[in-house]
């Protein structure tokens, strides 16, 4: 079965001659599928190929304009799957969208880090990007009728959304397609491309931010417990969100004295990655952290919510430095928008410093009641 991804109607759109599309999105959620599902109506013109492949990166590597034209030939859509592994991809691609009239073209890369740096000088101008990210319940829901949907809650917030694992069935095997992703596909660029040395220490921060999903997050601390620089901690984080495994949130503030603005929250972009990185799959009933979960799989859907629809809203935490806080604050606009994320149903009042601070904020509480309407 494949589940519609909302990016692929977008990638079509974007999809022009003289133009290269670069798709980003962490291992395993999807790229390849959407990019299948892309050609299988295109016409006989594309050329789809992986930049895994030596043949392929010998032509995409070359700088020669004859050698790219001889490669391209008589197609006029180049699909590049893993094109963070061609060396100078950047380069080679402006080469051919300059010299070779009509050509549209399309690549993909696990990790911004590799692609992007790859590719933003080169082809300033003629490139569109996209992020794919797991699935988002906007997807999964054109599969579930509502009550299955109420019903796969759970499901969600201990296994995740990545293709693979919604579509999986057993539970057992969704635990063991987690591990394996965790262990073998998910930071496999960071230590390919970035020549980690010592990749226990990726795992281990990993770990360490699963325990502090909406807490601030301190480098000297992360540091200290595992006995690297502060500069070391701030650029595998850096790394870990170019890889599309975390992403962070900064403190919201308009310069008043007690808020706290400078320091950052980590999330995870799917909670099957973050439970598989701690070992724990046990049911609600018998976990402490349902707080966290449900917390981090809110914020993460909305995130995806936000770019799926282009509301490209700024996303924050705000706190102040009594512990007063609101856990998603959005600013659109002139709109400022405060969210509080509860998995229990108890009424929340906004805080008084953020009412007093920004009368013209409106305040939610985002519980089991009204979820998916704040995440579709």
């Amino acid at each position: 079965m494949y589940i519609e991804q909302i990016q692929l109607a977008r990638l079509r759109e974007l999809i022009e001659p003289g133009k290269a599309v670069l798709i980003f999105g962490s291992r395993r959620a999807g790229k390849t599928t959407m990019l299948e599902h892309l050609i299988r109506n295109a016409d006989s013109g594309t050329l789809f190929v992986s930049g895994e492949d030596i043949t392929v990166r010998s032509y995409l590597e070359s700088q020669s304009i004859e050698k790219l034209r001889a490669f391209i030939g008589d197609h006029t859509l180049l699909v590049v799957d893993e094109a963070q592994y061609v060396d100078q991809i950047g380069l080679n691609l402006k080469l051919l969208v300059d010299h070779v009239p009509g050509l549209r073209i399309v690549a993909t890369g696990s990790s911004a880090f590799g692609l992007a740096r790859d590719t933003g000088a080169p082809l300033a101008g003629r490139q569109f990007t996209l992020r794919l990210h797991p699935l988002s319940q906007m997807e999964i829901g054109s599969i579930e009728k509502p009550h299955e949907t109420a019903s796969n809650l759970e499901m969600r917030l201990l296994y995740g959304s990545y293709p693979e694992i919604v579509l999986t069935p057993d539970i057992k095997r969704r635990e063991l397609l987690l591990r394996e992703l965790v262990s073998s596909y998910l930071f496999k660029d960071i230590f390919q491309l970035e020549g980690i040395r010592k990749p226990d220490r990726i795992m281990r921060l990993v770990r360490l931010l699963a325990f502090q999903i909406g807490s601030e997050v301190s480098m000297t601390e992360l540091g200290t417990q595992l006995g690297m620089s502060k500069k070391t901690v701030d650029r595998y984080l850096d790394l870990l969100e170019k890889s599309f495994v975390i992403y962070s949130l900064s403190g919201f503030s308009r310069n008043l004295r007690k808020e706290i603005s400078k320091s950052r929250r980590y999330y995870f972009w799917d909670n099957g990655i973050r439970n598989a990185a701690i070992n724990n799959f046990n049911p609600l009933e018998l976990r402490d952290d349902v707080g966290m979960l449900w917390e981090n799989y809110i914020i993460g859907e909305r995130m995806k919510r936000n770019e799926y629809t282009g509301r490209f809203a700024d996303p924050y935490f705000w706190r102040t430095y009594d512990r007063k806080e609101i856990d998603l604050v959005e600013s659109f606009g002139q709109e400022l928008n405060g969210y509080e994320i509860k998995w229990s149903d108890k009424p929340v009042r906004p805080p008084k410093d953020w009412a007093r601070s920004y009368p013209e904020a409106t305040f939610q509480v985002i519980n089991r009641q009204n979820y998916l309407s704040f995440i579709l």
